[in-house]
């Protein structure tokens, strides 16, 4: 997880700027998308990207999500170790180890 000095940062960042004004939670999620597009595109055709590069696209996701969730007001830790219970008990370790079987394969069923 960022530390303190990081977010801290991040925001004095945007705040010297001024473009908290256009980080609404829509225009950060749509910036997480198009930035995750350009650290997938870093690997269209089965390339091997410049670890550099792959560097600094996935710290431009990072920081749109990690903005997204101030702007939010959610707790970064919170969030995601509630989301990881959540897929542990839906992807328990005697059926999931070792796969990457779908939820509705490992239970046989069509659920989601």
């Amino acid at each position: 997880m960022p530390t303190p000095a990081t977010l801290a940062t991040l925001r004095a960042f945007v705040v010297e700027r001024d473009w908290d004004q256009f980080h609404s939670p829509e225009n950060l999620a749509k910036s997480i998308s198009i930035e995750a597009a350009e650290l997938l595109e870093l690997y269209q055709w089965g390339q091997q990207p410049n670890q550099a590069r792959v560097e600094e696209e996935l710290a431009d996701v990072l920081t749109y999500c990690f903005q997204l969730a101030t702007k939010l007001g959610v707790d970064i830790d919170e969030i995601v170790l509630n989301k990881l219970e959540k897929t542990r008990v839906k992807y328990p370790v005697e059926l999931s180890k070792g796969s990457v079987n779908r939820y509705a394969d490992l239970h046989g069923n069509a659920e989601s």
